[in-house]
């Protein structure tokens, strides 16, 4: 599965709690398939990610709940806000994905939708296996001493 590494891309959203809700195990690029009023709508940076999740269903891959704001200088064709979009992704991506979420029940989470290099809109999928509430502790503790380790590293050197 494709891990994008590259530092030339705009981020139009973020979805930062996934990673304290899931222990994302991988992440995968995939395309949108969008209307024009969509596209211009994520270029203003409105658009949000927090409730979102992925699907297969019927041999697809669907974004479902991504909330994308109405572009108000569109005159005739306006868009729904939350409606399902098609993600693409290839074949076998896609016959691995919905193993992990059919065998293995893992959940198919947003993780960044952004324009790449070519100005394309992107999105990175994360598969991803909840965390449980001592899970979550931990992390955050974890984060906590590596802030303390700056500061105090910060102070004495």
């Amino acid at each position: 599965m494709k891990n994008t590494e590259t530092v030339n891309y705009k981020i139009i959203a973020e979805n930062r709690r996934a990673r304290y809700d899931y222990a994302i195990e991988e992440d995968i690029e995939c395309g949108i398939l969008l209307e024009g009023s969509e596209v211009k709508s994520l270029r203003t940076g409105q658009t949000q990610l927090g409730e979102s999740y992925a699907s297969v269903e019927n041999g697809e891959l669907w974004l479902v709940n991504c909330y994308i704001p109405p572009y108000l200088q569109a005159r005739t064709f306006h868009h729904e806000e939350r409606r399902r979009r098609k993600l693409l992704v290839s074949k076998r991506e896609l016959a691995k994905l919905w193993s992990a979420t059919q065998r293995d029940g893992m959940t198919l989470v947003p993780l960044v939708i952004y324009f790449n290099h070519k100005g394309r809109a992107k999105i990175k999928i994360g598969v991803a296996k909840g965390k449980r509430l001592a899970d979550k502790r931990a992390t955050e503790a974890k984060r906590d001493w590596q802030r303390q380790k700056s500061r105090l590293l910060k102070e004495h050197s």
